[in-house]
């Protein structure tokens, strides 16, 4: 929660909403800013890839 609160700049509420997302594997955005995340999560020891998704 650490590491997405300081990444999107959002407060803790909304950094729950985020974190089902990213769990459940909803959360999208661009490549390169998902994969930014997913080292930043990574870093902080948690598994983490980004992927891309076909529409």
């Amino acid at each position: 929660m650490r590491v997405l609160r300081a990444e999107l700049g959002i407060g803790l509420d909304g950094v729950r909403a985020v974190l089902e997302q990213v769990l459940a594997g909803q959360y999208s955005g661009n490549l390169p800013e998902m994969e930014l995340l997913a080292r930043k999560l990574r870093a902080s020891g948690l598994e983490a890839a980004a992927a891309r998704t076909v529409d």
